[in-house]
């Protein structure tokens, strides 16, 4: 009898604790907003609730609680656990069923990881995540989703510099909410609109900063910073770094009264709500002014507050770099030359590597975008939106015409690739096979040999129209082409001048004579011989060099003297028909 009575008891038991591991739809919608909005007020709160929620036995709120955790933690400065979060919300995203819930959830975990990539300053992998998160959001008509893709990609174009293009998808983004206030939530409609003023003043606070003659910048900057603090009233953080870019405002404009009353209100408020990203900022701009307006025992209380607070933070390095530059400039005037060596130290130390980050992103990111001009996809959403009851014939004749249109366009792609691969492998073949003939001993006599047949019958060289007049003494051909094989050998090639008149004065000749010789004998221009040189190094540095395999396009493009990976990535291609990336991954 007591064996059935506990068998009762725990068949009870575990039941109840089953249904515990099951959230309602609304239960699940209530923490979805919850996640949503502590990212800023309160990232501890937001873990809380995505945990609450990642204890649900349904798929779905599994792959949504880690994805949200990803950006959560990567707020917190945990790079690792972030990335794990997200390996796990994929893997349950993959156990889900095809539908549109699904698309729909897979652009909401895009969106955190993207904003994860973004605060972690790897902006590159922010825009790849916000730009397939948007394909989603656009495929299943998800305006919202949309809207927020809109603002994080125009807040990654202010990033690296493409402040114009930033403005332009802002005010359009302004302009969309506006026409569709009725599609949010009151508080919703205000967070965005706080946002986006927020986000439309920064670009042109920044656009000022690269262009200060342009002062009418700052009055746009601030009057939308007014804009984005009174719309944020019920969001802490928005209203905190509102306040803070409108202080840098009035500080650019010499207004050092106003600048200074805004900073410390900004310190009462981000002492009030444990901001200490912001907390930070603010104590450094207070520095500045005092520095400005040459108080410099008080910007030296202040700069070094800033540094404490940095050592606690992982978003504040910028601050940390400049807070050092001033130090150390501050120490110099008060002839304290130990401790303005310390803080250029510490300058010189993290500038390079912060530089050359923000360097590269730049580069990456416009280069994904092309000519930096996006799709304009609110229009066309917009107008599906509005349509998609009022299909007609027409319409679908154009859809139909459409499809047949990309279809095509997919299996020219294919064939294209396929193309490409073919000779890539025939290119990683061969030089495979040389590499094994270079190590037998018995081949090198015979290259040799080859040279020097090669060098002996210029005659089976097609001459180039333009020096086919030109004449020159045997021998001498003989010797300019004997020198550019040594220079072969001791890889100058991989040197960025090595340039047809560099080339010329080292081995002690002119340009019209070695253009010659190279067009007679290799049977191309200076320029091409000298680019071909430079990628077969590449290609064979890929094939027997895996660490070589991990640089990235302009680390690979600087290594052999390419000035940057755009022209080194096309010339690249033009030689394998791939992508340096497709090269190595393929070997």
């Amino acid at each position: 009898m007591r064996l059935i009575i506990s068998f009762l008891l725990f068949f009870v038991l575990n039941t109840a604790f089953a249904q515990k591991n099951v959230l309602t739809e609304q239960e699940y919608s209530t923490l979805q907003n919850k996640i949503r909005l502590n990212f800023n007020a309160n990232v501890d709160s937001a873990i809380v609730y995505a945990n609450q929620m990642a204890k649900s036995n349904d798929f779905k709120h599994q792959a949504f609680a880690n994805g949200s955790l990803a950006f959560s933690l990567q707020l917190k400065g945990n790079t690792k656990e972030s990335q794990e979060k997200y390996k796990l919300a994929i893997d349950y995203l993959r156990k889900i069923p095809e539908s549109k819930d699904k698309k729909q959830l897979e652009s909401y975990i895009e969106n955190f990881v993207g904003n994860a990539q973004w605060k972690k300053g790897d902006f590159s992998e922010a825009i790849e995540h916000y730009r397939k998160g948007m394909k989603l959001s656009v495929e299943i008509g998800d305006i919202l989703q949309t809207v927020k893709f809109k603002t994080n990609i125009a807040v990654i174009n202010e990033a690296v510099g493409n402040y114009q293009l930033a403005i332009k998808d802002i005010r359009q983004l302004d302009e969309f909410i506006d026409k569709n206030e009725n599609l949010f939530t009151k508080e919703d409609f205000l967070n965005r609109k706080s946002s986006i003023n927020s986000n439309l003043a920064s670009s042109y606070e920044s656009y000022f900063m690269k262009n200060k003659s342009k002062k009418y910048l700052l009055d746009s900057a601030e009057y939308f910073y007014k804009k984005a603090i009174t719309y944020s009233n019920n969001n802490p953080y928005n209203k905190i770094s509102s306040k803070l870019s409108l202080g840098n405002v009035y500080n650019f404009k010499g207004d050092y009264k106003n600048a200074e009353k805004t900073y410390y209100d900004v310190v009462f408020l981000s002492q009030q709500n444990d901001k200490k990203d912001l907390l930070c900022v603010a104590n450094y701009n207070l520095a500045d002014i005092y520095f400005s307006t040459k108080k410099y025992d008080k910007a030296l209380v202040f700069f070094k507050k800033c540094d404490s607070i940095a050592a606690l933070t992982d978003l504040n390095q910028l601050d940390f770099l400049k807070s050092n530059y001033y130090q150390a400039k501050i120490y110099n005037i008060l002839k304290r030359p130990e401790l303005a060596y310390k803080h250029s130290r510490i300058y010189l130390d993290n500038y390079e590597k912060f530089e050359t980050k923000l360097n590269e992103q730049a580069l990456e990111v416009n280069y994904k975008q092309g000519v930096g001009n996006l799709t304009d996809e609110m229009v066309t959403i917009e107008k599906k939106y509005k349509n998609d009851v009022f299909l007609n014939r027409g319409l679908k004749v154009f859809y139909v015409l459409l499809f047949v249109v990309v279809v095509f366009l997919l299996i020219k792609n294919i064939r294209d690739k396929n193309k490409a691969h073919k000779k890539m492998n025939a290119l990683i073949e061969e030089f495979k096979a040389n590499i094994e003939k270079r190590n037998n001993p018995e081949f090198e006599q015979e290259e040799v040999g080859a040279i020097e047949e090669f060098v002996l019958e210029p005659e089976e060289i097609h001459l180039k129209k333009e020096n086919v007049n030109l004449s020159i003494d045997e021998a001498k051909e003989n010797k300019i082409v004997e020198k550019l094989l040594a220079l072969e050998s001791k890889l100058e090639y991989l040197n960025a001048d090595f340039t047809l008149p560099y080339v010329a004065k080292k081995i002690k000749t002119n340009t019209t004579y070695l253009s010659y010789v190279v067009n007679k004998r290799f049977g191309k221009s200076f320029g091409e011989y000298s680019n071909e040189l430079k990628i077969n190094y590449v290609i064979n540095e890929m094939i027997t060099n895996h660490m070589y395999r991990k640089y990235s396009t302009q680390a690979i493009a600087e290594s052999v003297g390419f000035k940057n990976a755009v022209s080194f990535a096309k010339s690249f291609r033009k030689r394998t028909g791939v992508s340096p990336a497709q090269f190595a991954s393929n070997i």
